[in-house]
């Protein structure tokens, strides 16, 4: 990224918007910061990449939060936990 394009207000660096997606799993960020992850993620090649994964991890793990193997005396399916 161009020097110039990172001294703007709302830029923010690979490494700032990687903890901005890990923070935004946790807490619903300001919309300062969400504009600057909007704009960074349209002008950056590696960064989606990281928030797909991201985004992969959080369905895996909802999907495990409720996963049951019928061990505990259920049939394995999800009784509204």
């Amino acid at each position: 990224m161009n020097a110039w394009l990172r001294k703007l207000p709302l830029m923010r660096s690979c490494k700032e918007v990687t903890a901005l997606l890990i923070a935004r799993e946790d807490r619903e960020l300001p919309v300062v910061e969400q504009l600057a992850l909007r704009m960074h993620m349209a002008m950056c090649k590696a960064c989606p990449p990281f928030e797909r994964q991201v985004l992969s991890m959080r369905n895996a793990m909802k999907n495990w939060r409720h996963y049951t193997d019928g061990s505990d005396g259920s049939d394995g399916t999800d009784s509204g936990r």
